[in-house]
């Protein structure tokens, strides 16, 4: 994963040194434009009552410790990508990643690992048969990035009880031979939010998913309580691209362009985007409109296929599907599978936000304050609104 001046994975929390800064800088408003004018989509600077983190007991929150390097060199590892595959600089780059580092740091060789895309449109058999084959081919484990991998993934491991098997994002298999790797979307998307709501000169802002389902909800519920905790008296727009069941949202940058340039005529000055590779619609729109954009998944600041409009992308949340991929083969090689974590979240660095460009070094003393909060439980987020 490519994330720039972000907090070390396993470094300590200066929250003392941050939670000073936070009483000097967090209740300022935002600027107010005196100009007037705006248009009828209500564009004009309004001003926006902040409150501060709250302050002490945070001091001793710090992530886990790094596991031990196992040898992975005689594993074969299959890797089942969904819609995009490795490219799309977000969700799946972001378990490329992880099975990038596994190779260079484990040892794992990477002719011994085998990588499968899904198509748009393609059915529920079709992701079985992918897994399937992996698994007649020999690879162990295997890696279904998604959670539209569940169905396949609950077949092909009765069929073979002696491969182990990963899903991310879900946790509804409960096989002894599969192993879900899940996130507290919401811890990350609350810091996105917080900053949104530092950033923002109109006290409105945006929120684009890509498919109205539980999974995306917990980006919008974070991120709407992170707005809220910082600037109550902020707008939230939220969207999906695409309802229920229907996973088109993941890829349709169009469609996002139309809803995002929608948020931004209507007085939104920043959207946040959890739509995978939608989110390029979310940024070109961002770019057109002058306005800025938070990504999600990886660090879409430094994603080559985003260099045009990276400078629209203030933040991006982490979501670290490399992480939680890498340390799954690690486990596996070194047969501690049962010591990963239920969730992956702030304190496992599973969750985070990045800081690659520079524009959110400002208020990195408050999203660092929350970060610690929420480690140290003083602060609770809701996964639903």
């Amino acid at each position: 994963m490519r994330i720039g001046q972000r907090i070390g994975r396993r470094g300590r929390f200066a929250t003392a040194v941050a939670l000073t800064a936070v009483a000097a800088l967090a209740l300022a408003g935002c600027a107010r434009d005196t100009g007037g004018g705006g248009g009828a989509g209500g564009n004009q600077a309004k001003e926006c009552t902040r409150t501060a983190p709250p302050a002490g007991g945070a001091a001793s929150a710090q992530p886990a410790p790094e596991p031990a390097k196992a040898d992975a060199s005689k594993l074969k590892v299959g890797l089942a990508y969904d819609i995009g595959g490795r490219g799309d600089a977000s969700f799946n780059d972001a378990a490329a990643a992880g099975l990038d580092r596994a190779i260079a740091q484990l040892g794992l060789p990477k002719a011994s690992t085998q990588e499968a895309t899904a198509q748009q449109g393609e059915t529920e058999d079709a992701a079985t048969n992918r897994l399937r084959q992996l698994a007649k081919s020999g690879f162990n484990p295997i890696i279904a990035i998604g959670f539209n991998y569940a169905s396949g993934v609950k077949t092909v491991a009765q069929e073979n009880p002696n491969v182990q098997f990963a899903i991310v994002d879900d946790d509804t298999v409960q096989l002894p031979n599969v192993k879900p790797l899940v996130f507290a979307e919401e811890q990350g998307a609350f810091l996105v939010g917080a900053a949104a709501a530092l950033k923002t000169t109109t006290c409105n802002v945006g929120f684009v998913g890509g498919v109205d389902n539980p999974l995306i909800q917990k980006f919008e519920a974070g991120y709407e309580q992170g707005v809220k905790t910082v600037a109550p008296d902020a707008k939230v727009d939220a969207s999906y691209i695409s309802p229920a069941g229907d996973v088109s949202g993941f890829n349709d940058a169009t469609k996002a362009t139309e809803i995002a340039n929608g948020q931004f005529d209507k007085g939104s000055d920043i959207s946040f985007a959890a739509a995978g590779k939608s989110n390029q619609g979310v940024f070109s729109a961002a770019q057109t409109a002058g306005k800025k954009a938070i990504g999600v998944d990886s660090d879409q600041y430094n994603s080559p296929q985003l260099a045009q409009v990276k400078q629209v992308i203030m933040t991006s949340m982490i979501k670290r599907v490399d992480v939680a991929v890498y340390d799954y083969i690690n486990a596996v090689a070194g047969n501690t599978v049962a010591k990963l974590p239920k969730r992956f979240d702030l304190k496992t660095d599973g969750v985070g936000y990045s800081t690659s460009g520079g524009q959110v070094d400002d208020i990195k003393p408050q999203l660092d304050a929350y970060k610690s909060a929420i480690i140290a439980g003083q602060v609770t987020v809701k996964s639903t609104k």
